[in-house]
């Protein structure tokens, strides 16, 4: 009997102990610490917690973005003109990588401060016992191993239809557009249009109108570091006007470059492109440039380049073919031998963030005693 009114009383023993332990629980350091030194130790507090916001705010600036990306290549060439001269004709298989990092922030919201930096493995041919490489053709850097700052520029609207652009180690070109939708190998994926853009790096300045409609204008400068718009250094000026729209596009740019010492010369060059897009989702893309040379010598005046390329679905990748000359044709003794290029290429998307890409391409020797190049190539590209 005493055990079962034991056990009767113990629920309600425990039932009068937790008000009592609550209440304990309560108790704070303000019922132990002055009213002084409290406010103390909270402004302590405060002032701790607004340091460590500060260093999370400025840690990292939440309108800066990276992108990176990289290229594994691997090719061959048969019949390039090499050094040394053992080389000549065989099939020099060649590997490299390509990686770039490209980091942009906004200030305004509108404006864009844009950083590239690159490296490469790829070989230039400039060396006396280095052949050319074929994988050059996928544009890869051949800086080397070491990270190198490929270019630094800030573009900012200037009113409601001008965006303005300046840099360093960035192309005056920057802006303009080019109506070409065409993407294969680097010769022939300037479209026609090797020269007239102001491109190569230095000093640049440009500037770009939106009419509205797809009607645009630009305007680009650019000149080396030191000199800038003296006679100490020779200057490159680019206008560009062009339209495009879902379905066709074309445009005409024109530049003037300063070329000798103190730019004693001057070359010109005027390219004109244009691209259609059918229903099908095929599209045809087509370029042609001309050039004047200032008084290189009296047989050597002029310079000529084309190109025309078609593109389509195939599957879950695209394919491309193209043919046009291998880079701007200089005139000689009155005639313009051209060396043409072909090629073909397929990409396919393995998923978002890679592709692989096999290209083939035929590319003749302006002399005709030379054997024609033929590669043929792989990259794989990643984007993070």
């Amino acid at each position: 009997m005493k055990l079962f009114k034991s056990l009767l009383v113990a629920p309600a023993t425990l039932g009068l102990l937790a008000p009592l332990s609550a209440t304990a629980n309560e108790v704070t350091i303000s019922d132990f610490a002055p009213a002084e030194q409290l406010a103390i130790t909270n402004s302590r507090v405060d002032g701790l917690e607004a340091r460590l916001n500060n260093i999370e705010a400025g840690s990292f600036s939440e309108t800066t973005t990276a992108s990176f990306s990289a290229d594994f290549l691997i090719g061959a060439v048969d019949g390039k003109d090499v050094s040394p001269a053992e080389l000549d004709g065989d099939e020099d298989v060649q590997t490299a990588y390509s990686f770039q990092i490209d980091l942009n922030t906004s200030f305004t919201g509108e404006d864009s401060l844009d950083i590239s930096l690159d490296a490469g493995n790829a070989l230039s041919g400039t060396g006396t016992n280095t052949p050319a490489s074929p994988l050059l053709e996928f544009d890869p850097n051949t800086d080397g191993d070491a990270l190198t700052v490929d270019g630094v520029s800030y573009t900012f609207p200037l009113g409601d239809s001008t965006t303005v652009i300046v840099g360093d180690n960035t192309d005056g070109s920057a802006l303009f557009t080019t109506a070409c939708i065409y993407g294969g190998s680097d010769t022939l994926s300037n479209c026609g249009a090797p020269s007239a853009g102001p491109t190569g790096g230095g000093v640049a300045l440009g500037a770009a109108y939106d009419f509205g409609g797809g009607y645009t204008a630009a305007f680009g400068y650019q000149t080396s570091e030191t000199g800038v718009a003296t006679k100490e250094s020779n200057d490159a000026y680019g206008l560009n006007l062009a339209y495009t729209g879902d379905s066709y596009g074309a445009s005409l740019t024109y530049g003037s470059f300063e070329t000798g010492t103190n730019g004693v010369r001057t070359d010109d060059y005027i390219a004109v492109n244009a691209y259609y897009t059918f229903d099908s989702g095929m599209s045809v893309s087509a370029g042609y440039e001309v050039g004047t040379l200032g008084s290189v010598a009296a047989t050597q005046d002029e310079t000529v380049a084309y190109f025309f390329g078609i593109e389509t679905g195939l599957g879950a990748g695209t394919f491309g073919a193209a043919v046009g000359t291998a880079g701007a044709m200089t005139e000689a003794s009155g005639t313009i031998t051209e060396a043409m290029m072909y090629e073909a290429y397929y990409s396919y998307p393995v998923n978002d963030g890679m592709s692989i890409t096999p290209l083939v391409y035929i590319k003749e020797d302006t002399d005709t005693d030379n054997p024609d190049e033929t590669g043929i190539m792989v990259k794989t590209s990643f984007s993070f």
